[in-house]
């Protein structure tokens, strides 16, 4: 995912909610916070694609195509 489409993403109520329950989880595990930049960048690198192909098909779908596009290229 390029950077617009991270931005783009973390605009999503539901995505930050997500991030707030990885930053929770993980600092449980870890025995102190470790901190919303951290498990932003964890959960985006770690979930977000997925979480894309559950809850914004569609978008997901016109992301890959536009890649596949300029792979082509």
């Amino acid at each position: 995912m390029n950077i617009n489409e991270l931005k783009e993403l973390l605009k999503d109520k539901r995505v930050i909610e997500e991030i707030n329950k990885h930053l929770w989880i993980e600092s449980q595990k870890a025995g102190y916070s470790i901190g919303i930049e951290r498990a932003t960048d964890e959960w985006l690198r770690l979930y977000a694609e997925e979480w894309m192909k559950y809850h914004q098909p569609e978008e997901y779908e016109r992301m890959m195509s536009k890649k596949a596009k300029k792979k082509k290229k």
